[in-house]
Formats: structure tokens, C-alpha cells, sequence
């Protein structure tokens, strides 16, 4: 009997140990129980994605952010797979969820201000979350011949500076007639954030080709032609930064330079797999009309008939086909990254800008 009442004394104070368990911690194990189940729709979530299957996975991730919401990396994929079908105010509410949840998630903020100004035209927005990235304090981690995340942290802040570039640019662009006057201001907000990319994105084509432009627009002719030129020497087969060099110096009635660099835009474009063809009829034709202009300019008059533009290139064909060999290859790859106007643009002598008179 004494064996019984000790047996029955255990259970009740087990009972009464897992009732104040219960009744002091129902919350916190409810809260922990949800968080599982949670994570496992989550996991199932991942798995439809990697098997692309959207539908699965959106109701995957959907139930789990439902019984977990602080799951940033869930709101962060669903954001993603919202903005490549192309529901962008979806895609805000994902990425803004995600960034609620983890306020120093840098790849958040960086796709959310990308939509914003690339989708939505919410230009301020987006410049809003670019702004912050730079400000946010990593943890620099840096194991010898293992593992560094020091120059992810650099790179992603040399990126912020460049999509921020991009935004005031667009807003620049974007600007009602009301509001042109605007417009040089917004261009030298996106110059400064190009340079401050640089500092991170040290050799950049994309960085040194959009601050070309900017310089371009603001028509601050010799800075947009000396970064169109660092922009070709980093990546000769671009035709884009070819082709508006082209532009400039036919601008300044340097035609012959400018013959020069519109025969490498056409033949990169041309050879292009992505080319377009209305892209590449308008460069023939700009080619041939800057042919004419310079057949009749009085530089003309003073050079040989037989002289070619700076920097032409010279073909070999064998049966119709350019003959490849090491010295063509290498004559080829030099043409296309010098940059013909350079000694234009590297002069020392000061333009007179007038920038109450750029547009």
C-alpha cells in the first residue's frame, strides 16, 4: 500500500510539473510548435522551387509564413518569385516583410529598391533603401585560406551606390516638362553616386559607362568621353559605349574618330546573338551619314584619298571568311580597346561649359 500512495504521490506532482509548465509556457510551446511546422512547409517550399514548380511553392511558403512570419529568408525568396512574374506591389510587400523582420538583410533592401525604381518609377523609395545599405554595420568575418565575407560586404556596397546612380538618373529622365530645370541637378546626383561606387567597384565597365552618360546628358563633353573611354578599355566587345563615344565625337565634328568607333559598334552588334536589328540598321545609317559629313568636312580636304578613319580595321577573306590567326586576333582585340578620342578628351585645356545652357 505504502509502494502504491509513493507511485501515486510521483504522478500527481509530475502532473502538477507539467500543468505549471503548461499554464506559465502554453504561449512560448504553442509559439514553437507553429515555428516548426512553420519551417517545414518552408523546407517543402524550397523544395517545389528547386523542382520549379511555382504554383506548389508559393502555397508552400504562403502557409508557412502564416504560422512563422519572421521566416525574412521565405518573405525575401517570395518577393523574388513575385517580381520575376512581374507582381511588383507583391514583391514590395514581400521584401518590405523580409526587411521588417531582419532590418540589416542587405539583398532586401537592394531588390526592393531595384523594383522601385526600375518597376514602379517610386524613385525616392528606391534611393531611400540604396541610402541605407552603405550605413549598415556587418560583421567583417575573416578566416585565413577558409572563409571571407569582407569583399561581399565592399561589393555590395559599391552595388548600392551604383543602383542609386541608376535611380537618380531615371528620376532625371523622368521628370515632368514642369520640372526639367531639375534635370542637371538629378544628372550630378548620379555622377556622384558612379564615383562613389568606384571606390568599392574599382574596375566596373557598367559603373564607368552610366557615368558616361550622365556626363553625356549634362553635355560635360570631355569628362563623358574620357569614362567612355576607361569604360571600352575594360570591355572592348560592348558596342553601347562604341557607339555613343560615336555619338559625342560626331557631336564635336570629329568625324573621322567617329567613323572609327561606329564601325566596331556595328560589326560588335551585328555579331552580336542579341542583336536587333533595328539597333543595327540605325548604326549602318549613322555610319553612312557621318561617311558623307566627313567626305565633305575640310579634313578631308588635307588628307589622302587613300587614308582610312584612326583606327579602322583592315580584313583578310578566304573564301568569304575572315582569316583567323594569332596576330589578326591580337590586332583585333587592340583596335577595339583603344579608345581613338582619347587624346581628345586627355587634353589639358578647359571647356566652357555652360551649364544655365546644357539643354
Amino acid at each position: 500500500m505504502r509502494r502504491f500512495f509513493k507511485k501515486l504521490f510521483s504522478l500527481i506532482v509530475l502532473c502538477a510539473i507539467l500543468f505549471g509548465v503548461w499554464y506559465f509556457f502554453h504561449g512560448w510551446i504553442k509559439h514553437q510548435f507553429l515555428k516548426a511546422k512553420g519551417v517545414y512547409y518552408i523546407y517543402k517550399g524550397d523544395q517545389a522551387y528547386s523542382q520549379d514548380n511555382m504554383s506548389k511553392t508559393l502555397d508552400y511558403y504562403k502557409k508557412g509564413l502564416e504560422l512563422y512570419p519572421k521566416h525574412y529568408e521565405a518573405w525575401f525568396n517570395l518577393g523574388n518569385i513575385y517580381a520575376v512574374y512581374e507582381d511588383y506591389y507583391s514583391a514590395v510587400e514581400s521584401y518590405q516583410n523580409a526587411i521588417k523582420y531582419n532590418p540589416k538583410f542587405v539583398m532586401a533592401r537592394m531588390n526592393l529598391g531595384i523594383v522601385y525604381s526600375e518597376d514602379l518609377g517610386f524613385f525616392d523609395e528606391a534611393i531611400e533603401q540604396f541610402n541605407e545599405i552603405p550605413r549598415i554595420k556587418l560583421f567583417n568575418l575573416w578566416i585565413p585560406f577558409v572563409y571571407s565575407n569582407v569583399k561581399s560586404i565592399r561589393a555590395n556596397r559599391g552595388i548600392a551606390y551604383f543602383n542609386k546612380g541608376v535611380a537618380y538618373k531615371q528620376k532625371a529622365m523622368f521628370l515632368p516638362l514642369e520640372r526639367k530645370y531639375l534635370m542637371y541637378q538629378f544628372l550630378g546626383d548620379a555622377i556622384e553616386a558612379y564615383t562613389q561606387s568606384l571606390k568599392y567597384l574599382k574596375k566596373n565597365y557598367d559603373v564607368y559607362y552610366n557615368r558616361a552618360v550622365a556626363h553625356h546628358l549634362r553635355k560635360e563633353t570631355k569628362l563623358a568621353g574620357l569614362d567612355y573611354c576607361k569604360a571600352i578599355k575594360l570591355q572592348p566587345a560592348k558596342f553601347e559605349a562604341h557607339y555613343n563615344l560615336a555619338v559625342l565625337l560626331r557631336s564635336m565634328n570629329k568625324y573621322r574618330e567617329s567613323m572609327s568607333e561606329l564601325e566596331k559598334a556595328a560589326l560588335l552588334i551585328s555579331e552580336s546573338p542579341d542583336s536587333n536589328e533595328v539597333q543595327t540598321a540605325y548604326i549602318f545609317n549613322l555610319l553612312n551619314e557621318v561617311s558623307r559629313k566627313f567626305i565633305n568636312s575640310d579634313e578631308y580636304g588635307v588628307e589622302k584619298l587613300t587614308d582610312k578613319p584612326t583606327g579602322s580595321i583592315s580584313y583578310t577573306y578566304v573564301n568569304g571568311k575572315i582569316v583567323a590567326d594569332d596576330d589578326f586576333d591580337k590586332a583585333m582585340a587592340k583596335n577595339f580597346e583603344t579608345c581613338v578620342g582619347f587624346d581628345i578628351f586627355n587634353s589639358k585645356d578647359d571647356e566652357n561649359e555652360d551649364e544655365d545652357n546644357w539643354f
